[in-house]
Formats: C-alpha cells, sequence, structure tokens
C-alpha cells in the first residue's frame, strides 16, 4: 500500500492534485450517540436546559466541515456546495444517528468534510 501524503523520505506532503480533473464530489458520513433514557427524552422533546441540542449540533457540524483544512492536516481547501446535516433519532436504543452529507465540484473528495 502505499502512503500518498509521504514523500520518498517519509515527510508529510499534500498530495498533489493540480492535474486531475475537476468532477462532482459526494459523500455521507454516519455515526450514532448513544444517550441515557432521561436525556434522550429531554432532547427529543426540546426539554433540554441548554436549549436545542440537535440544532447547536447541527450549526458546530456545519462550521466544523467547512474549516476541515484547518482542523486536519494535509487536506486540501475546498469548496462546498452542499453541506447537511440531519438527525435521526432511534429511541428502541436511545441513539441519535448523525448524518452529514457534502458535496463539492473539484479535484479531490470531500470524505473529511463529510
Amino acid at each position: 500500500m502505499e502512503f500518498t501524503h509521504f514523500d520518498e523520505q517519509g515527510n508529510a506532503r499534500m498530495v498533489d492534485v493540480t492535474e486531475k480533473g475537476e468532477t462532482v464530489r459526494e459523500a455521507v458520513a454516519k455515526g450514532r450517540i448513544r444517550v441515557s433514557a432521561e436525556c434522550f427524552g429531554k432532547i427529543k422533546e426540546g426539554t433540554m436546559a441548554k436549549g436545542d441540542v440537535l440544532g447547536v449540533a447541527r450549526i458546530a457540524g456545519i462550521m466544523g466541515a467547512k474549516r476541515t483544512s484547518e482542523l486536519i492536516p494535509l487536506c486540501h481547501i475546498l469548496n462546498l456546495t452542499k453541506l447537511n446535516v440531519d438527525f435521526v433519532m432511534h429511541p428502541e436504543t436511545c441513539e441519535i444517528e448523525a448524518i452529514c452529507t457534502a458535496k463539492t465540484t473539484g479535484k479531490t473528495g470531500v470524505e473529511m468534510e463529510a
């Protein structure tokens, strides 16, 4: 397996995508957050003392994705054309599924932003 983020001497480098053509790219990332039954109920009902937990999480996810190249070393700066954060409530397991969809037209993938 070749590691494209390292040169022959093992030094970190950003991958050169100069010669690549621009294409539409889309990525979806999902994860589940398990909370207590009490916390799950309050989030679902919107009665948490700190306010709209999922609304704040959605904005934080969007802000984080927009700053990916600053937060994760060696990531290219991308012009995001779509970024959506959704939540699915799973009451049977007291889990909240977070789903982020990111899209761009560019020379490199958008998986890290998702």
